[in-house]
Parts: C-alpha cells; sequence; structure tokens
C-alpha cells in the first residue's frame, strides 16, 4: 500500500537491519509505556510479528517515508478477527523523526480505507496506554471515538499494570474520518 507520504511494505526480515538503524535515532527509550523494540531487539521483534502473521492475527507493515526513502518504524493490523470483519491497527512505532508528519496520518489513512473500503471491516480499533498521551491524542485527532478503559487490562513486562484505552472507527463514520485525515494531508 503506498501513497504520496509513505509506503507500507509487508515486514520481512530484510527490513531489520534498516530498522535497526532507524532505532538507533533514539527518542523511544523514555516511552516506559509502550514496547518499542531496540536496535538489539528489532530481529526479535519482527520474527515475533512474523509468526503472529503465520497464524493469521496479525498482518505487520514495516513504514517507509517516501520523502527520503527511509523506514520509520512499523504498523498492523493485529487482533484480526475476519469472521467479525473487525480488526485493530496498532502495534505501531515511528521514530521521533516520523511522529507528528505527514507519515503516521498517511500510514493510518491507508490502514483504514483497507479495512474498510477493500475488507469490509463494521468496526476498526485502536488502542494504547492510558498513559499514552501522545497516542492518545493522535488517535483522537483523527476522529476515532473513545470506547472506553480497560483497567488493569495487561501486566506489563516490569510488572506494572496498563490499563488500556480502547477507541474505535465504525464503517458510518470512515468518511468523516477519511475527510480528516486528508485534510490533515493538505496541510
Amino acid at each position: 500500500m503506498q501513497d504520496a507520504h509513505v509506503r507500507l511494505e509487508p515486514l520481512s526480515t530484510d527490513h531489520v537491519g534498516e530498522l535497526a538503524a532507524a532505532l538507533s535515532e533514539g527518542g523511544l527509550e523514555h516511552a516506559w509505556y509502550t514496547a518499542v523494540p531496540t536496535p538489539e531487539t528489532v530481529a526479535d521483534d519482527v520474527a515475533e510479528r512474523l509468526r503472529l502473521h503465520a497464524a493469521s492475527t496479525m498482518n505487520p507493515w514495516a513504514v517507509r517515508r517516501l520523502s527520503d526513502g527511509a523506514l520509520v518504524g512499523c504498523t498492523t493490523f493485529c487482533n484480526i478477527a475476519q469472521a467479525d470483519r473487525h480488526v485493530e491497527v496498532g502495534a505501531t512505532w515511528l521514530v521521533p523523526s516520523a511522529q507528528r508528519t505527514a507519515v503516521n496520518s498517511a500510514a493510518k489513512l491507508l490502514l483504514l480505507g483497507h479495512a474498510f473500503d477493500a475488507c469490509g471491516a463494521i468496526a476498526v480499533e485502536l488502542r494504547t496506554h492510558w498513559h499514552n498521551r501522545q497516542s492518545r491524542a493522535a488517535i483522537e485527532r483523527l476522529g476515532a471515538k473513545l470506547d472506553g478503559v480497560l483497567r488493569n487490562h495487561r501486566i506489563g513486562p516490569d510488572g506494572v499494570l496498563r490499563d488500556t484505552v480502547v477507541y474505535s472507527v465504525l464503517p458510518h463514520e470512515w468518511p468523516a474520518v477519511r475527510a480528516t485525515l486528508r485534510a490533515s494531508l493538505a496541510r
């Protein structure tokens, strides 16, 4: 999938070197509330995403910024429930130089468009940690609706309990969300 700003490339082990180089940019290690690989762990992260893809529960992509050709992160369709026509856009990370740029909006436009227009999804979820205010603000800017908060939803690797904020976009909301994303990309 591609537009004028990004190309979402099906994730493969061939991306590991470029993703490790992108992660060397730094600036993500402060995000204790989200799981972002390091240059040293990105190969394991890619292997896990590919394992989930083989199990038909995830479709992972590497995110390539077209302005300079650099890989700047990963995103996925996860928690895929084909029988229910329901999917989550998540397990996304972008290096700081790609955050709050056209990259995220363009990627979300491609993913949501594919989910609704090509796959006939009846709901697309976006989830984030309660403390990830930057992610929550980005999800709210695109027009997703707050479904609620799953309290003590997960236990993090450090033992800290996670409250998960759940948002969604439904088919009748997709035209307005699409217009919002297009308008942000036109600026």
